[in-house]
Parts: structure tokens; sequence; C-alpha cells
């Protein structure tokens, strides 16, 4: 997840308001991290753009594994820089859709997974932030939760920001929720819980997207996932229906922006 609450005398409004919607999950308690390799975690998705990375500990707020691209892109220093400064990049009319997402993400855990289960998805939308030349720019958000406290409120989370407005300059105001673990994805997900179309992909078409934008075809595909090409063919056409993408190239296009793979 992205926000929690801040305590600043700095704070603009809408940036009170949108700490407010993690006001009652955040970690009461320190956490500790597994022991994990960012490398292997960051490397484990597909950036098809300039990107960094950063961990945020909900107990106090602090930011620790900081990677220096954050200074190429927004111009921050990673020996000072706090969650506020973050926060603030973020374009003020996206501001909203922000907040609204992450409580659409909470309650589509408490709905439809169960919150024991956000430690096994990534969480992904997109919105404008500022750059270190001053112009905004579209930034796609992954959040992978690291560790949870005894309450089962967030402590620790590693988000992902890349740069895509060379893939698109439209923002789509939805989610993404990818299962790591072998749990179904979800795709395009609205913030209109009223009218919400699921778009659940499994695990096997989620290999296969992702071995699709490696370039492989349908008998490469096949022979990496033990299935025949006719089985991989019916895939790809089921992931294209559900995605609503006319092609392959749009198909991935999609799935980068949503952070899908």
């Amino acid at each position: 997840m992205l926000f929690c609450p801040i305590y600043s005398d700095a704070m603009l409004p809408e940036i009170e308001n949108l700490h407010k919607v993690w006001i009652n999950t955040k970690s009461s308690e320190t956490t500790r991290l597994p022991q994990i390799s960012f490398d292997d975690l960051t490397n484990s998705i597909i950036n098809t753009g300039p990107f960094y990375y950063y961990i945020i500990d909900f107990y106090d707020m602090s930011l620790s594994d900081i990677s220096p691209s954050i200074i190429e892109m927004h111009g921050f220093n990673p020996g000072t820089i706090k969650f506020n400064d973050i926060l603030n990049a973020i374009h003020p009319d996206d501001i909203n859709f922000v907040a609204n997402a992450e409580k659409a993400l909470e309650d589509f855990f408490y709905k439809n997974l169960g919150v024991n289960k956000l430690l096994n998805y990534k969480m992904s939308y997109c919105f404008r932030m500022r750059m270190k030349n001053g112009t905004y720019s579209l930034i796609n958000h992954q959040a992978l939760i690291l560790t949870m406290d005894s309450n089962g409120k967030v402590g620790k989370s590693l988000n992902i920001h890349t740069q895509i407005d060379h893939l698109s300059k439209l923002n789509t105001y939805t989610m993404s929720l990818i299962g790591l673990n072998g749990d179904p994805s979800f795709m395009d997900l609205s913030l209109d819980k009223e009218n919400q179309d699921l778009k659940e992909f499994s695990k096997r078409e989620i290999d296969i997207i992702k071995l699709l934008a490696n370039g492989l075809n349908n008998t490469q595909i096949a022979e990496k996932l033990f299935i025949s090409p006719l089985t991989v063919k019916k895939h790809r056409n089921n992931i294209l229906t559900k995605s609503e993408s006319k092609n392959t190239a749009q198909l991935i296009k999609n799935c980068v922006v949503q952070g899908v793979i």
C-alpha cells in the first residue's frame, strides 16, 4: 500500500485528507523484514522505463532502501527525503484518485480476498508526479506489503515507481491486483464498487502474458509451461477477450500500464 498518516505542520490540506484514509490501518508496533533480496524483488517486475523504489515503514513513516535513481527522476536526495516529499510530488488533480484507490483496494481485500492475503499480492495503479525538471509524468505505482504486525495492520511496504508516459499519456484511473503465490489476479478494477466488472486472471494466464512480453511465440511458451501450443492459443484468446485488447501489442501495453507485468 502507499499511504499512511503523516504528522507535519507543513502538510497541504489535500495531503492531509489523503493520509486519513490509512488512519486505522497503520502498524502500531515495529515489524521486522523477512530475509529478502531487493534486487530479486525489483528484477521480478518488468520495468519499461526509468524507475526507483523505497521501503516505507508505516509504524513511524520512515523511508529506507531508497534507490539512487530517485535523484534523476525527482531530484530528491535519498539521504534526506521524507515520505511527505513523495506525497507532495503527486499532481494535485490526482490526489483524490489516489486516496480513493487506496480505500477501494482496502475494501476489495476485506470483501473478496481477506486481509490475510495482503502479503500475497502486488497492488498497482497510476498517477502523475512532478519530475526533476518541473514537468509532470505518468507514474505506475506498484506496492508489495512486506510485513504486518500482530494485529493484522500494515507494517513495511516496498513501493516501486516507474515512469510510463512514453507508453501512455492518459491515466486509466483503474487498479490492478496481481497474485504472487498462485492466487488469481485482477485487472482494470474501477472505483465504482456497485458496477465492478471483475476481470480475473489465473496464474497460468499471467505466466503467458509475461512470456509474451519477453517475445516468446506459442511454441516457445508451450515448451516453457509444458503444455500444447493449442492450449497456449486458447489461453491467449481468452486473455485478449478479458483484457479487451485487440492484439498482443495492445495487451502488453495495457498490462504494463496497469502494472500486471
